[in-house]
Order: structure tokens, then C-alpha cells, then sequence
């Protein structure tokens, strides 16, 4: 019971409380690019994104939690139509890049890359657009990384 409300506050108030939070938005907006393209979180996206998050917060569980939890916020934002949609989400990334130069290096195409797993053989056109947002991502990474 507590651990729920603590993580609930730590949700209000993020941009407050959490260390970097910056840094773990965009991580989620990347991850939530991957997540969001077929409209629908499978059972194997979810545990794509325990793994990513576990691996990218190695000793942190609060901030893997917290990392997980933002990813579900902005898909729930796009699917509900709340205040963002997909093309709003792409250029908050590339935006994002343009402006914090680091945040480029913290997208990694290999975590990414189980995102694809998930989808299904037949589904040729999901597929594409997942390469294609691969590509966006590789493109950002490579134009506004460290040289």
C-alpha cells in the first residue's frame, strides 16, 4: 500500500522529485515511439519494456518503475487522445535531440530493436513502419551525437 502511494507521488510529481528527469522522459518518449506505432501494448512489448527499462536502471528499481511508468502515461496520452499524438511525440524527440545534444547517445538501437520481435509475421506493414522509425531514430543519433 505505501509502495503504491509513494510511486503515485512520485508520478504527480516527477519533474520535481526524480534526478534527471529529463533524461528519463526522453528515454520514455524513444521507447514509447516503438510502443505506440501498432496501438496496442502486447504481452511481449511488456516485457520488452521490463527488460529495456531494468537494463537501462541496472541498480535503480524505483527509477526502472518510474521509467515504465512514464512509457505507459504517453501511450495512454496517444491512444486516448489526450494532449498528444504520434507525429506530436516524433517531433518532441527530435526536438529534444536538437536541443540536448547527449540525449542522442541515450537512444540505442539494439534495446530497440526487441520492440520488433513483437510484431507479427504477418503484419508486413508494421513492420515497415517500425524499420522506418528505427531508421528516424538512427538518423537523430547519428546527426546530433558526439562526433
Amino acid at each position: 500500500m505505501l509502495y503504491a502511494i509513494r510511486r503515485s507521488l512520485m508520478k504527480m510529481f516527477r519533474e520535481l522529485v526524480v534526478y534527471h528527469n529529463r533524461s528519463l522522459e526522453f528515454r520514455a518518449k524513444v521507447i514509447t515511439l516503438m510502443i505506440a506505432s501498432n496501438h496496442e501494448i502486447c504481452e511481449c512489448e511488456e516485457k520488452a519494456l521490463f527488460r529495456v527499462a531494468h537494463e537501462i536502471y541496472v541498480d535503480d528499481e524505483n527509477r526502472a518503475a518510474l521509467l515504465i511508468d512514464t512509457v505507459k502515461e504517453y501511450y495512454n496520452k496517444i491512444v486516448t487522445n489526450n494532449g498528444l499524438d504520434f507525429e506530436h511525440l516524433v517531433l518532441s524527440v527530435a526536438r529534444d535531440c536538437r536541443e540536448v545534444k547527449r540525449f542522442a547517445e541515450k537512444i540505442d538501437i539494439d534495446e530497440l530493436s526487441r520492440f520488433t520481435e513483437c510484431i507479427d509475421e504477418e503484419d508486413e506493414d508494421e513492420k515497415i513502419f517500425q524499420k522506418r522509425i528505427l531508421e528516424f531514430l538512427e538518423e537523430l543519433k547519428e546527426e546530433h551525437g558526439a562526433v
